[in-house]
């Protein structure tokens, strides 16, 4: 299962347009501070691609072995959040539903830390 929320693909194509992207986006692993997380990336169509048609023929890609390993992968995005006395940013969120090999296994801190993460 490859989804992409509503949400998600509204806020893809808005970037897209204001920013004269013409090129895919694609669902990547990457290394974050905690370990190996999935992300977004401009990326080209490859043959070995599940693709989600969002709207106006922008689309997201994920290659078909992340996807087979994660069982799943769901794209959202989070509106910023102003309770509990602090306001978080929103942004999107990537998730899989077999997590990847290693994660949660970084630093254990924050980026800040100076771990070299």
């Amino acid at each position: 299962m490859f989804e992409v929320t509503d949400s998600a693909a509204n806020k893809i194509v808005d970037y897209c347009r204001e920013n004269n992207v013409t090129t895919p986006i694609r669902v990547t692993a990457m290394q974050s501070c905690s370990g190996p997380a999935l992300g977004l990336s401009v990326d080209d169509r490859k043959d070995d691609d599940t693709v989600a048609e969002i709207g106006e023929g922008y689309v997201v890609l994920v290659n078909n072995e992340l996807l087979h390993h994660c069982a799943g992968i769901k794209v959202d995005f989070i509106e910023s959040s102003c309770s509990s006395g602090g306001c978080g940013g929103g942004g999107f969120s990537v998730t899989s539903t077999n997590p990847l090999a290693g994660s949660g296994q970084g630093c254990g801190g924050s980026c800040s830390s100076g771990c070299g993460c």
